[in-house]
């Protein structure tokens, strides 16, 4: 994939000195408490558990016993809680506010989805349980199934994907399989638009195919004439985004999806962006064979830190014998998991084989049936409307003092480019260190690539208009004053943060952890 040849600028040089912010002698600020890390601040000699030493303790670990200090610190339990409420107050939070990171889905999670997730039958059962014993969590799983592929308008689902990247190795592993199974092993090249997710070429290679970029046209969708150019027999398949990352929608879908499966290939579409047009559009009816879905930011779940997440994967008819293992089986009255690839093809089915040890993530599949029954199909089509107003209010709000990266209207992320900081000494990098003083995180930075110093702004369905109106009178105010040659107040920005700015490059090579090393 090309590369943003801008880089990222680290901390200038006249922002080293520590005079440039104002200090407290004990290092907190107001309400905001400095907080060292545990290990610095507990005791290693004392507990805050006082346990007596057992008496007639027989040891069974063969010998194997701790002999030396566990090495944790000791803190009471006031000490405990004081410590994880202060740092709890360091993060950033969509129940804190508005959350704009474009290309991930920072949705409100609903507290109904949270209670029902832990409800005793599903949160306390054991995967290894007897499927008897287990029938209401199967019949969920079952029920996602279905709301899954009648959204999609696709006959089959594999559940057990654990993530976005986990679902396309899914639908890529079950394409080469179907290729495989056609005696079609030349074809081993995979077409991934420059306006894709990055995962999609690193899935591709994964599953032992060749990437070939496909250039995005002046609207920043898919250049059709570029893709044409590119169709052979060694086609494997294409890996699309829609909407793709510049969030457009790409509107020649049909003719491409027409296309690649002329020339014998198949069409993975990138589901993450599936929040911006659930309800309004049925991938199924847009020539897809396989789509990932992330339960995590279209129909909630808790998002960010690497996890928990689940990426259910959709296929057409044509990939469906191919899915793996286990899948959701009803016979009458009863349910039950398909564990093994026997007792698939006794169905008729030929599985590439088994992702994961267990059937996906119960929270997740929880979680998200809850939301779309509580939304209903109405109600999930006026997510994804409202999630594309916002946008594109945001895109309207902000146009005359920032620059779009794209002329007209866009989907559900709002992408604007850095030609407004033109000759200010203000960089997007610097721009987004000053939402932080604002109280704001920051938005995608330089993402997609196909755009300088990109801004990607995806203010989701779950924010209000003051809370819009609050947001984009903060994003103008910072760019009039970078265009009124306020640069110091960019450079030297975050000044109001726990942690001031680094030398991010110094930072990355030369980490500073604790207190005492500096």
């Amino acid at each position: 994939m090309a590369m943003n040849p801008q880089g990222r600028p680290s901390r200038p040089i006249h922002a080293v000195d520590p005079g440039a912010y104002e200090e407290t002698f004990s290092g907190s600020k107001g309400l905001d408490q400095a907080e060292p890390l545990i290990f610095e601040r507990g005791d290693f000699d004392n507990s805050g558990v006082d346990l007596p030493e057992p008496k007639g303790l027989e040891t069974r670990t063969g010998g194997l016993e701790r002999t030396a200090r566990i090495g944790l610190p000791g803190l009471s339990e006031p000490e405990t809680m004081r410590h994880y409420v202060r740092l709890s107050r360091k993060n950033y939070a969509i129940d804190l506010g508005l959350y704009p990171l474009g290309s991930c889905t920072m949705k409100h999670n609903p507290r109904l989805n949270e209670k029902l997730a832990r409800l005793p039958g599903f949160i306390d059962i054991h995967p290894l349980q007897p499927q008897s014993t287990v029938q209401g969590a199967i019949e969920l799983v079952g029920e996602l199934a279905r709301w899954l592929m009648t959204l999609t308008n696709t006959p089959c689902v594999a559940m057990s994907p654990k993530a976005g990247a986990h679902g396309e190795l899914c639908g890529m592993m079950a394409i080469r399989a179907a290729l495989d199974a056609r005696g079609e092993t030349r074809r081993r090249r995979v077409l991934v638009p420059e306006s894709a997710h990055g995962t999609n070429p690193a899935t591709a290679v994964q599953c032992g195919f060749t990437t070939d970029e496909i250039p995005a046209d002046a609207t920043g969708r898919v250049d059709m004439e570029a893709f044409k150019a590119k169709l052979g027999e060694d086609v494997a398949a294409i890996m699309l985004t829609n909407p793709n990352t510049c969030g457009l929608f790409e509107r020649d879908i049909r003719e491409i999806a027409d296309l690649i499966h002329e020339a014998g290939g198949y069409f993975y579409c990138d589901g993450a962006n599936f929040n911006a047009i659930v309800g309004r559009v049925r991938p199924g009816d847009l020539g897809i064979d396989a789509m990932h879905i992330n339960l995590h930011k279209t129909f909630s779940t808790p998002h960010g830190g690497g996890g928990p997440g689940s990426g259910p994967t959709v296929f057409s008819e044509a990939l469906a014998p191919f899915a793996p293992v286990p899948y959701v089986k009803k016979d009458g009255d009863t349910w039950s998991l398909v564990e093994h690839e026997a007792e698939a093809k006794a169905d008729g089915n030929d599985p590439f084989g088994r992702m994961v040890a267990f059937h996906g993530q119960m929270g997740m599949f929880t979680r998200a049936l809850s939301y779309m029954m509580s939304h209903g199909s109405d109600g999930l089509r006026q997510a994804a409307e409202d999630a594309v107003l916002n946008a594109n209010y945001i895109l309207a709000r902000c146009r005359e003092e920032m620059t779009p990266a794209f002329e007209g209207t866009c989907m559900h992320e709002a992408l604007f480019d850095d030609r407004f900081l033109k000759d200010t000494g203000v960089s997007t990098l610097d721009f987004a260190k000053a939402m932080i003083d604002e109280g704001y995180h920051p938005m995608t930075m330089y993402f997609p690539l196909v755009v300088h110093g990109a801004m990607l702004i995806e203010p989701t369905e779950t924010e209000s208009k003051a809370g819009l109106d609050r947001f984009c009178d903060t994003l103008i105010q910072l760019a009039r004053s970078a265009k009124a040659g306020e640069t110091e107040r960019f450079t030297q920005a975050p000044r109001f943060a726990p942690a001031r700015r680094l030398d991010e490059t110094r930072a990355a090579r030369q980490p500073v952890l604790t207190h005492a090393a500096e």
